[in-house]
């Protein structure tokens, strides 16, 4: 199993513009074979004493995959295609972690 965590910024102000296009990709994601979670997550409120926030602008994305070629797949995929260029001028800096469990 392989483990993603993708950290995304959006310029000010322009992160309910990108996960309402995220959330509408989400089924045909989810859909791929080999995709076992995929879920946008933002700041818990209230914060706890130890939180470090990711803040207004930014949105962390979980996500399972069966295997490091189902990942590929999804990287290369019609509809990811369509969602960045939805959100590419809306989006200031990503950060994509790919992981093993130990």
């Amino acid at each position: 199993m392989i483990h993603v965590i993708a950290i995304v910024t959006t310029k000010p102000g322009q992160r309910d513009a990108v996960l309402q296009a995220f959330r509408a990709n989400v089924p045909a994601v989810r859909a791929e074979q080999g995709c076992i979670e995929y879920e946008p997550s933002v700041d818990s409120a209230p914060a706890l004493k130890f939180q470090t926030e990711c803040g207004p602008d930014t949105f962390v994305v979980v996500e399972k995959w069966e295997s490091i070629a189902a990942l590929e797949a999804h990287s290369t995929a019609p509809h990811m295609a369509a969602y960045g260029a939805k959100t590419r001028g809306l989006i200031a800096n990503r950060v994509i972690h790919v992981l093993s469990p130990t």
